[in-house]
């Protein structure tokens, strides 16, 4: 039964089918909740006691965050599909995520540097968290990088999936740098010992952000991942006819040469 459910799974004329079917759903559901929470944001949270209307910003930055270490942990998930089960989607998988991953990262890092500046006095400081997100957005551009210069697809699924596993080692880095090294970002105030820190006011907005981000990447993930297997059938299909082309042009050569040494006037 479970080999005959990993078999479906890993068809991606089977993907191709279910998702299809659920990505309208989906996208419509993100839209609604992104929506939603932007709403919440800039209309219904009150301004921090501390920080003011800049707070808000918080409502995009956190979730992008979370964002971009969460695609990286999938990458990860799909690196060791491909080089231990080899399983037909998890290159696809990977390969879809890397874009997404690196946009909600880059995403993290502007609204961070704009949250900074009132802040801090400065739009960027070295800082471990900081530095840690530069160094993943970073990874996330040299896998994309990889791709693209390694020409044969087995061979840069090998590539890519060796070197998420490696940046992989970047991800626990980011989440307890706050612990490890005297930082300026405060410590994990949603979910941590005892409760969290934040004012419900507040709290409930932000998860509802974070619930339509992720639900808005899962969206962008899928459509990726069929845009993907479709590139990859096209490329199939291209090759075949290449190759068709050139047995033809190879049965015809002898013929030309044939008719080319014959006398002229004289029927073929």
């Amino acid at each position: 039964m479970w080999t005959a459910l990993w078999n479906r799974l890993a068809h991606p004329g089977h993907f191709l089918r279910w998702s299809g079917a659920t990505l309208p759903w989906l996208a419509a559901a993100s839209a609604l909740l992104v929506a939603a929470g932007l709403y919440l944001t800039f209309f219904v949270v009150p301004p921090d006691y501390q920080q003011g209307d800049t707070v808000r910003i918080m409502y995009v930055h956190v979730p992008a965050a979370i964002l971009g270490m969460g695609f990286y942990g999938a990458m990860t998930l799909s690196a060791i599909g491909t080089l231990v089960w080899r399983h037909p989607l998890a290159d696809v998988s990977q390969r879809a995520a890397a874009p997404i991953g690196a946009a909600f990262t880059l995403i993290c890092l502007v609204t961070g540097s704009l949250w900074g500046k009132p802040m801090w006095g400065t739009y960027w400081v070295w800082d471990a968290r900081l530095t840690s997100m530069l160094v993943l957005f970073l990874i996330y551009c040299g896998i994309i990088a990889l791709w693209r210069t390694i020409e044969d697809p087995s061979r840069a699924a090998r590539a890519v999936s060796i070197l998420t596993l490696v940046g992989a080692v970047n991800l626990p880095i980011i989440k307890f740098s706050v612990n490890w090294w005297s930082t300026l970002h405060q410590p994990a105030s949603i979910l941590r010992m005892g409760g969290s820190s934040i004012d419900s006011s507040m709290l409930y907005p932000l998860l509802e952000m974070v619930v339509a981000m992720t639900l808005l990447g899962i969206t962008l993930h899928l459509q990726a991942m069929r845009t993907e297997i479709y590139r990859r059938r096209v490329r199939t299909l291209l090759i075949r006819q290449a190759e068709r082309l050139d047995a033809g042009a190879e049965v015809a050569a002898p013929v030309t040469r044939g008719a080319a040494s014959l006398p002229v006037g004289q029927a073929i």
